[in-house]
């Protein structure tokens, strides 16, 4: 999946880091947004989602799946436009967004931004976290969910190691 999703990239601006990716999915928009924007989607991939209100200022609680200790972070969807742009902001991860385009016949591209406050660890960090995600949401489009109970830090430091080699 790291080739057809490429690394991210990072840049800090106005005290806040600002992480994007570019993903292009063989998957259609309708298909890639019930994952990403949708209780029944963010499980598969990223966290469950214990509330999320699908509207401009609606409450968004996620819970991460992976997440040994306190993993329950809440706040509001800062932007929504259905099937193209999904965007929250909560305390833990700051402002999350999703904006979907087609592409060709039956792909999608996903523009991702991540924008919050924090130190060089945590960029790293959030790096190789977004792109261990990213492969799940591969997975789960391709009709495999992640099996929360087998994850383990091992892949997540092998891409933290590569960013920091990139940095």
């Amino acid at each position: 999946m790291t080739e057809s999703l490429g690394y991210g990239t990072s840049a800090f601006e106005d005290g806040a880091w600002l992480l994007h990716y570019e993903l292009h999915l063989p998957h259609p928009v309708d298909q890639v947004w019930a994952a990403v924007a949708t209780p029944g989607g963010l499980p598969g991939w990223l966290a469950a989602a214990d509330v999320l209100e699908p509207r401009l200022d609606g409450a968004v609680t996620l819970r991460w799946l992976n997440d040994e200790g306190d993993g329950v972070h809440s706040g509001t969807v800062t932007a929504w436009d259905p099937e193209h742009v999904a965007e929250y902001t909560i305390d833990l991860h700051g402002r999350i967004r999703f904006h979907l385009e087609p592409e060709g016949a039956h792909g999608t591209v996903v523009r991702f931004t991540n924008e919050f406050p924090g130190s060089e660890t945590l960029r790293l960090d959030c790096l190789a976290g977004w792109h261990n995600h990213f492969e799940f949401l591969a997975d789960a489009l391709d009709g495999r969910p992640k099996d929360w109970s087998s994850w383990s830090k091992e892949r997540w430091q092998e891409l933290r190691d590569v960013y920091v080699d990139r940095s």
